[in-house]
C-alpha cells in the first residue's frame, strides 16, 4: 500500500458493489458532486519553499515564545530531512513520529513528505501495548521521538524495540544540513499518512491517505473558508485526529500562520480564549463540547474578546441547533461552519456555513461537498444487492472521487469491506469508492446527516436510532450534553439517557420533553445526570465509558 515517488497509480484490484438494474445511472443523476481543476500534485513543501524564497522572514509557525519564519522553517526541514536520509529512510517507507503538539510537528510532516515517506503519528500517552500493536500493523521502518524528554515516550521506545524498530530522537540543535529544493515531480500518488482509528475487532485500524487527497482538502478549506496569507490558524487538535493535519498544513500552503494551541491552554476556556487572541486567531476548529464552552465564556465576560476570529468550524460530533444558536449569540461576526467527512477521505467532504434558519430545523444540515468530492446514496435491498435511493429518501452515504483515500494500512481483509471499485465515476482519480456507514438524506444540494447506520438498535422490538433521540434530547434548553445508549440485551436491553445540564432540569421533565415528540419505546426510562460527560482523547462522547456506566432507574450524579 505504498507508492513510490512518482506519478503513477498503485494497482490494486477492487471489489464490486452489488448493485441493482439501473442504480449506476440513477445514483449518478441523484449525486452531489463540485468539480475544480485544484494542483493536487506539488509537493506541499514547494509551497513552502516558494514562500520561504519570496518573504523569508514571514512568520509560518508560533508555538508560544517560539516562531519559525518561512527562511528558518525550510532550513529546519532540511536539518530533519538528512537526519533522516543518514538513517536509510526512503521513498514509501512509514515513519511513526512520537511527540506533542508543537512547532516541530510540521517539520516532521514536511521533512517526510520531502523524501516521500509516510507520516504515522504515534500519541506519547498510548500505552505500550498499543504502540506495539500499530507499529506491527503499520510495518513501520523508524520511531522519530521528538518530544523532548525522554519519560514522555517511555511507552513508545520500549514498543519499538520490541518490535524491532529502529529510533531516532531528535535533537534539540539541528544545523549543517542541505536545504531542500523544490522536487517538480508529480506526488499525487504517495502514500502521505496514516491515522489509526478505534477498530470493532478490538485492534485499531490504520486509515491511509494519499498525498493528492490531502492536497484537494487543503485547497477546499482555503477556498470554502477563503483564506489567505494573513490569517492564523489555530492548530488545536490531538496529533492523532485527522483534522490536526489540515489544521497545521494548511496555513503553510499559502503563506499563512499555524498557531500551535498546547493542551495547557484547552483546559479552561478563559486560557483557550487567551491563547486564540494572543496569537491573533482568525481560524479555529474545535469539538462541539468546546465549542460550548468557548461561547458561553465570551458570554459571561460580555463578548470583549476574539477580535480576530473570523471563522469557526465545529467538528467531530453533530452540531445541535441549540447549541448552534448559541454561538451564533455570542459571536454575531463570525462564520460558522459544520464540517463533516470520515478519516478514510481525507478528513472533512462537506462544509456548511450556519445560517439563523437552520436554527428551526431539527438538525444542522452537514452541507455541500467539497472541492472534487462525489456524493451518493445507497439503499441496502434485501438480497444485498443496493439500488439509489430516491429524493428525500434516507440512504447510506457512499463516497467517491479525489478525496477517497487508500484502505486500512496492510489489512486488506477490513479494507474489502469498506472500499469498492468505483462504479459511478469512469474517471475517478482514484477508481475508489467508500462506504461510510453513515446514514443521510440529500435536499436542495445540501446532506442532512441522520446517524450511524451502526447506531441502528431494536429495544423491545422496535427498530431506532440513537443519534435521533439525542439530537431531540438536545433540544432542551437546559441540557448541555447529552447521549443515549442501550443497556443489557435481548429482553432485557432498555434505553438510557446520559445528560449534563446548563440549568437544572430533573429526569421526569425530560422524559416529559421526549414524550411529546418521539414514539414511547424510543424514550429512556433510566437517566444518568453527570457533571460532565466522559469524553475520548479527541474530545468525543465516550459511548464505551457510558454503557459501562451503572445506572438506577431514577437519576443518579456522577
Amino acid at each position: 500500500m505504498t507508492a513510490a515517488q512518482g506519478s503513477t497509480a498503485p494497482e490494486r484490484v477492487w471489489a464490486d458493489l452489488p448493485l441493482a438494474a439501473g442504480t449506476v445511472d440513477r445514483a449518478n443523476s441523484l449525486a452531489l458532486r463540485r468539480a475544480r481543476s485544484l494542483d493536487t500534485g506539488t509537493a506541499l513543501l514547494d509551497h513552502v519553499i516558494r514562500h520561504a524564497e519570496t518573504d523569508p522572514g514571514r512568520t509560518a509557525v508560533v508555538d508560544g515564545e517560539r516562531a519559525l519564519t518561512y527562511r528558518t522553517l525550510v532550513e529546519d526541514v532540511g536539518a530533519v530531512r538528512g537526519l533522516l536520509l543518514a538513517r536509510g529512510i526512503g521513498a514509501g517507507d512509514v515513519v511513526a513520529a512520537v511527540g506533542t503538539r508543537s512547532l516541530e510537528t510540521p517539520v516532521v510532516f514536511l521533512a517526510l513528505e520531502s523524501i516521500g515517506a509516510s507520516y504515522l503519528p504515534v500519541d506519547p500517552a498510548w500505552p505500550a501495548v498499543r504502540v506495539r500493536d500499530v507499529l506491527g500493523r503499520a510495518a513501520a521502518r523508524l520511531l522519530l521521538d521528538y518530544t523532548g524528554a525522554e519519560e514522555a515516550a517511555n511507552a513508545a521506545r520500549s514498543a519499538a524495540a520490541a518490535e524491532n524498530v529502529g529510533l531516532l530522537v531528535l535533537p534539540t540543535e539541528r544545523h549543517g544540513h542541505a536545504l531542500p529544493e523544490r522536487s517538480g515531480f508529480d506526488r499525487s500518488y504517495e502514500t502521505r499518512y496514516t491515522i489509526f482509528t478505534s477498530g470493532t475487532t478490538g485492534h485499531p485500524k490504520g486509515a491511509t491517505v494519499e498525498h493528492q487527497g490531502m492536497l484537494n482538502h487543503l485547497w477546499a478549506k482555503v477556498h470554502d473558508l477563503s483564506l489567505g496569507p494573513d490569517d492564523a490558524v489555530a492548530f488545536t487538535a490531538p496529533l492523532v485526529f485527522d483534522i490536526s493535519i489540515w489544521q497545521m498544513l494548511c496555513p503553510l500552503l499559502i503563506g499563512g500562520r499555524t498557531v500551535v494551541i498546547r493542551d495547557s491552554a484547552l483546559r479552561l476556556p478563559r486560557w483557550l480564549i487567551g491563547a486564540l487572541d494572543a496569537a491573533e486567531v482568525s481560524v479555529v476548529e474545535l469539538v462541539p463540547t468546546v465549542v460550548g464552552w468557548l461561547v458561553d465564556e465570551v458570554k459571561r465576560t460580555g463578548g470583549a474578546t476574539l477580535g480576530s476570529l473570523r471563522r469557526l468550524l465545529s467538528t467531530g460530533e453533530e452540531l445541535h441547533p441549540g447549541l448552534a444558536a448559541r454561538v451564533l449569540d455570542a459571536l454575531p461576526g463570525v462564520m460558522v461552519v459544520n464540517a463533516y467527512g470520515p478519516t478514510e477521505c481525507s478528513d472533512d467532504i462537506t462544509h456548511h456555513v450556519v445560517t439563523q434558519a437552520d436554527l428551526a430545523r431539527g438538525r444542522i444540515p452537514v452541507g455541500s461537498p467539497v472541492d472534487n468530492a462525489s456524493l451518493y446514496l445507497l439503499v441496502q435491498e434485501q438480497d444485498s444487492s443496493w439500488r439509489a435511493a430516491g429524493p428525500g429518501e434516507t440512504g447510506e452515504l457512499f463516497v467517491g472521487g479525489v478525496c477517497v483515500g487508500l484502505g486500512y494500512l496492510n489489512d486488506p481483509e477490513v479494507t474489502g469491506r469498506a472500499f469498492f471499485r468505483d462504479p459511478f465515476d469512469p474517471l475517478s482519480p482514484t477508481g475508489r469508492l467508500y462506504r461510510t456507514g453513515d446514514l443521510a438524506s440529500f435536499d436542495a444540494g445540501l446532506v442532512h446527516y441522520s446517524g450511524r447506520s451502526d447506531r441502528q438498535v431494536k429495544v423491545a422490538g422496535v427498530r431506532m436510532e440513537l443519534d435521533e433521540i439525542e439530537a431531540v434530547l438536545s433540544r432542551h434548553p437546559g441540557v448541555e450534553r447529552c447521549a443515549v445508549v442501550v443497556s443489557g440485551d435481548g429482553d432485557h436491553s432498555e434505553l438510557v439517557g446520559h445528560y449534563s445540564v446548563r440549568t437544572p432540569v430533573s429526569p421526569e421533565e425530560l422524559q416529559k420533553s421526549l414524550d411529546a415528540v418521539l414514539p414511547p419505546a424510543m424514550v429512556p426510562r433510566r437517566w444518568h445526570r453527570w457533571d460532565a460527560l466522559p469524553l475520548t482523547q479527541n474530545g468525543k462522547i465516550d459511548h464505551r465509558a457510558l454503557r459501562a456506566a451503572g445506572t438506577t432507574s431514577g437519576e443518579e450524579t456522577s
